[in-house]
């Protein structure tokens, strides 16, 4: 798997970027079938914007993906805040994979229990 951390209108330090993906690399403890996750570190420059810090991840699986973004007011609590709801965000994708496999369709409950019923 591999992380790739980029900035907009910000350059990414060292500290940054071992910071982020320390904590967003956590997520391959939920899930195994990742195969890339981007970073994008945004800072907008406008005083009157209170939370200016934006932290944007997007990790593909090999059946899909999935987007998380926040903002706060530095970069490092929007780096805790994304990790977090992208931990949430992989799990339910993987709760998801696993229950949809295995479960039947409504369609198909109803067919047979009125196959059941006739006879």
């Amino acid at each position: 798997m591999r992380i790739t951390v980029k900035g907009r209108n910000i350059e990414i330090t060292d500290p940054i970027r071992t910071y982020a993906e320390e904590k967003i690399g956590k997520v391959m403890n939920h899930y195994d079938q990742i195969q890339s996750i981007d970073v994008v570190l945004n800072v907008i420059k406008n005083p009157s914007v209170a939370q200016s810090h934006t932290a944007e991840v997007i990790c593909k699986f090999i059946s899909g993906s999935v987007k998380a973004e926040e903002s706060a007011e530095s970069m490092y609590a929007s780096i805790d805040l994304v990790a977090d709801k992208l931990n949430r965000q992989v799990k339910k994708f993987k709760e998801k994979q696993i229950s949809g496999s295995k479960t039947a369709s409504i369609r198909t409950d109803i067919i047979e229990t009125e196959e059941t019923v006739t006879e």
